[in-house]
């Protein structure tokens, strides 16, 4: 991964000063995209966040995947605990000019990760049963929150690819929604905002097809999803380096 620290032109603001601290790998990611009023969005994402927005429109997402090799700098991955499915909810927001991701919720079979993420890094984890399996090219996805206390929230749906890879082109949409190289976690009362920077190269975007039985993912955050079909794309594999949070906003 140390290579691809070399291949920053298609960042748009520089690699982070210091050392990354945990290496992540991304498979079989599926970004489900639907746009969304902004009034709606700034209702449910914390004031301290200003939205980003793509000609004037926000934009919500449910990602499913599965990580592997997750594990700190300097160590090496352990079979137990480097690999599991994860699903995340997000928006967009800027800060001081640095487009990231904002997070409703990450879900996550491995406790301990979820432990882990709670505590250092500020984000919105939570336990679940999960399962990934790909059938006839399709992957079958199954998610449901068992975290104590937590709201329900569910996922049972298959995707697939549909078409040959590519990297989206700059200023396009597809760019915009996926080229985003930092979160933005905030603190228990909404008001502390932390970012968290990341690396990969570009994208390796293809089109994608998906069915959806069950998503209840975004209804804790009181935002259903419309009732027609969102943008889709799939990722099969991307390499990522994490740095540690930095505070830039009280």
């Amino acid at each position: 991964m140390d290579s691809s620290l070399t291949a920053t032109a298609h960042r748009p603001y520089p690699l982070p000063g210091g050392p990354w601290v945990m290496h992540q790998s991304w498979h079989d990611l599926l970004f489900a995209h639907w746009p969304a009023p902004v009034d709606e969005m700034r209702r449910v994402v914390p004031a301290s966040l200003p939205l980003d927005t793509f000609n004037g429109q926000a934009w919500i997402a449910v990602v499913p995947f599965r990580m592997s090799n997750v594990y700190p700098r300097y160590t090496f991955p352990v079979p137990s605990l480097s690999a599991f499915p994860e699903l995340n909810v997000r928006t967009y927001v800027v800060v001081d000019g640095k487009p990231g991701v904002y997070f409703f919720s990450l879900d996550a079979a491995n406790s301990i990760a979820v432990r882990i993420a709670r505590t250092f890094f500020h984000l919105p984890y939570f336990n679940a049963q999960m399962s990934l399996i790909e059938k006839e090219g399709w992957i079958e996805y199954h998610s449901h929150r068992i975290h104590n206390g937590a709201p329900g929230a569910d996922l049972v749906c298959r995707y697939r690819p549909a078409g040959d890879p590519y990297q989206a082109q700059h200023g396009s949409l597809e760019s915009w929604l996926t080229e985003r190289y930092c979160m933005y976690p905030v603190g228990k009362e909404g008001e502390e905002v932390y970012r968290g920077e990341i690396h990969h190269l570009p994208w390796p975007l293809q089109p994608a097809a998906a069915e959806f039985t069950t998503n209840t993912m975004t209804l804790p955050h009181g935002f259903p999803l419309p009732d027609y079909p969102p943008l889709l794309h799939f990722a099969r594999r991307l390499d990522v380096v994490v740095w540690g949070l930095e505070r830039v906003k009280t």
